[in-house]
Order: structure tokens, then sequence, then C-alpha cells
């Protein structure tokens, strides 16, 4: 792979599986890091969803939110993590039960994950989404009372993507509030099963071709092309959105996106949808730890709108800062990958 090209940035040829430079390794091991896509859940949380995992799934305690998830975040010299329930959190559970629920796991986040580490933890609030109104109402609650920097969404509710109306008022707060909407996978729908997966004859590989083995990687990316192309950003123009896997395939589609969308959006929408990506998302490296990746992710979306994260307990944290900190570019560009960027963009300060 030759040299990328971009202002003040360079990266030397790197095999797939390497950690880069132990010299620049040396170099950036002091840097702060931040991490955006680091989940948790609970015993409640995994029975009102019926999530069971299969053996060594996840690879570390994801209801450890103390002293063990500490320690390997001192291990792997990362400073801050922002939790996040594991998918679905509160968003798939109807009416009542689902708004009750955000409420009772939103103030658990503060009250015994936050204020317990209060220089280590910071929140996405999780929303009850199958009730709009009221999620727009818990993120307010959970921005102004709770301090939380943002909220996470996973995925279809109800057969419905963020670009629908129904979800316009949650959209206007974040807008309003001044947060991001991290938009995570979820599960493939029954119809969806059904037509791409659930023929291949066994049911665990069904399951994780549909999930983080491919499948809903695609789906998000799909659900921020439809959230572009239906008007979302005309009508919120300061929206920001966060998703995470090195882009999930957008930066890879980036240009024939451009190319064919413009064709059929053009005096349709306000800007060119290229520019849509560039100025309304944020990606993040978790579970990619890939510098190829990392480069065409900088080709697209500039060092601006890259920011660090690791996918923990899924995947190893101290994996995926012994990787950055070997990644050969420029400290200034690190500095903002692995933690400025994040700061302006929750508002927050190491």
């Amino acid at each position: 792979m030759g040299a990328m090209t971009l202002p003040g940035v360079s990266f030397a040829n790197s095999d797939l599986w390497s950690i880069g430079s132990a010299e620049v390794a040396e170099r950036d091991k002091d840097m702060p890091l931040i991490g955006l896509e680091e989940h948790f859940a609970t015993p409640e949380m995994m029975q009102l969803n019926n999530i069971k995992f299969p053996p060594g799934v996840p690879s570390f305690d994801i209801m450890d939110v103390g002293e063990g998830r500490v320690a390997h975040m001192d291990e792997a010299g990362l400073n801050v993590m922002v939790l996040s329930a594991l998918t679905p959190g509160a968003q798939l559970l109807p009416g009542q039960q689902g708004i009750d629920y955000a409420t009772r796991l939103n103030d658990q986040i503060r009250t015994d994950y936050i204020d317990a580490h209060s220089d280590r933890f910071r929140g996405f609030a999780a929303l009850p989404l199958t009730s709009p109104e009221a999620a727009a109402v818990e993120l307010e609650r959970c921005v102004n009372e709770l301090g939380f920097v943002g909220t996470m969404t996973y995925g279809a509710v109800n057969g419905m993507f963020l670009d629908h109306p129904d979800f316009e008022p949650v959209l206007t707060m974040a807008e309003t509030l001044g947060v991001p909407i991290y938009i995570h996978p979820g599960w493939a729908s029954k119809e969806a099963m059904d037509l791409y997966y659930d023929d291949l004859g066994d049911p665990i590989v069904s399951r994780v071709l549909s999930g983080a083995g491919y499948g809903w990687h695609q789906e998000v990316a799909l659900q921020c092309l439809r959230v572009i192309v239906s008007g979302v950003f005309d009508r919120h123009p300061n929206l920001q959105i966060i998703i995470g896997h090195m882009g999930e395939a957008l930066p890879f589609y980036y240009w024939r996106i451009g190319d064919d969308l413009a064709k059929v959006t053009k005096g349709k929408l306000q800007k060119p949808v290229q520019s849509y990506v560039t100025d309304n998302f944020h990606i993040t490296t978790s579970a990619f730890f890939r510098t190829e990746l990392l480069e065409l992710a900088l080709t697209v979306m500039g060092e601006d709108r890259v920011l660090f994260s690791t996918d923990y307990p899924f995947v190893s944290g101290i994996e995926g800062a012994e990787w950055f900190r070997g990644v050969d570019l420029p400290r200034p560009v690190k500095e903002k990958i692995g933690y400025k960027n994040a700061e302006k963009l929750l508002n927050i300060s190491l």
C-alpha cells in the first residue's frame, strides 16, 4: 500500500496485523485517550432484552463497570470511557415499560458508574425510542440534569430508522442541545434474517454473519444514507452523527455514493450527498485496529472527524491503544484523533 496524501500526514507501509512503530509508540506513550464506544450491561438489561451470549463473548466482563474496568483502562492508558448500554439498550421496550426502564438505566449510569469514577466515565443516554416524544424528554433530562454527552441508538425501531418522521422530536432535541447521536448497529429484523441469513444451516454462523460478522455494519451505512437522502440534515443542519467501526464501510463507498446518488438528489437536497458525510458525521476506530483503514478514514473524513474508540469489552482496549500509539502520524494529528476531537464534540475536557 502506498503512502497516502494528506497535509501533514504520512503513513508508512504496514502489515495487516502490525501495531506500528515502536519508536512512535514510545513517543506517544503518554498521549491521553478517550473511548466513545465502550459498552456495559446489567442483569436487568439482559433479561428484558432476552440477551444470551455464546461462550467466550464478550472478551471481558461486560457487567464490570468498576475496578476491573478501570484497571483495564489504566493498563491501556485510556483516560475516559463514554459508557453506552449494550444493544439494544432501552429502545425496543414498548410504551411505559421502555420509558420507565430508560429512566432507571440512565440514573444507574450516573449514580453507580459516573459518580463512582467521575474522572474516568461519561455517559451516552439510553432512550425509549418506541415513544419518541418521551425519548426527547429523556435526552433533555440526561444532558441537562445528569451531564450526559449525547445518546446512542441501535438499528431499527419497529421497522423504522431515524429518518422516519416519528423521530423528529429526538433529532430536534439532539440538535437543540448540541449533542451527537451515536448510531450503533442493531440486530437484524426477522424479515432480514429470513431473507439473507437463516437458510445457511448453522444458526450460530447465521447470527454472527447478520451481526458483527458483516450484516449490521451494512445496515448502519444504509441508515446513514437514508438520513442524508431524506433531507434530515437540511432540516437539522447542525445535527451531528457518530458511527463506529471505522465508518461502517461508508468511507469505502464514499466515491460511488457521491457519483450515483448525486445524480438523483441534485435539486432535491441543499448540498451534494458527499458533503453531508463530511459535514454531519464523525467516525470512530472501534474494533477496527487497522492502519490501512485509518488511512482511508482520514482521506475521506479528514483529521477533525475521526475519533479513537475500542469497542470494549468485545475487544481489548489494551490492543486498541497499543495499535493507535504505534501509528506513524504526526503527534498533533494523533492528539486530535486520540482525545481532542472528542473533547470538542462532546464538550468535555481531560
